[in-house]
């Protein structure tokens, strides 16, 4: 009997209903849920910014999940390599991806692989971005960084 592993990738930066929402859909679509969390670095490399819960949080927050059976910690921006480490069949995503030029790329990619790419209805009302944004409100942006050197601002963030 073959079991359907499903792959859901995501930053999960400040955890919301559109992630839970995410999961849960994922998780009754195949057998096996395995929750890809991208690192700290990838998370910033992908953003712009760091994610405010570090990758240790993020990934016990995600593992904690029932509906997912793993969690992985992605490293590296191919999906293709972490698709040779894990060997899934469908890979979840927001269908805030689907026809957008990222989309296309990825769906290319996994059709070459026999991996299907199933999108589910991103969840417009929250997102991490949204939150984000409201705690800037609350707290103002955050402060540029400061050298250790004299106290200066450090290059490039003045």
């Amino acid at each position: 009997m073959t079991h359907t592993v499903g792959y859901a990738p995501g930053a999960y930066d400040l955890f919301h209903v559109g992630h839970l929402n995410l999961l849960r859909h994922a998780r009754n679509h195949c057998d096996y849920l395995v929750a890809g969390v991208v690192s700290d670095e990838m998370a910033e490399r992908a953003k712009g910014r760091p994610p405010v819960v570090p990758l240790v949080e993020r990934l016990e927050i995600v593992r904690s999940i029932r509906f997912v059976d793993a969690a992985f910690v992605e490293t590296v921006p191919d999906k293709l390599e972490t698709w040779r480490q894990i060997r899934f069949h469908v890979l979840f995503k927001g269908d805030d991806w689907r026809g957008t030029p990222k989309g296309d790329r990825l769906e290319a990619d996994f059709r070459t692989v026999g991996v299907e790419v199933v999108y589910f209805p991103y969840t417009v009302h929250t997102s991490s971005t949204q939150l984000r944004r409201a705690l800037d409100a609350l707290t103002g942006p955050p402060a540029p960084a400061v050298s250790r050197r004299a106290g200066r601002p450090a290059p490039g963030t003045t």
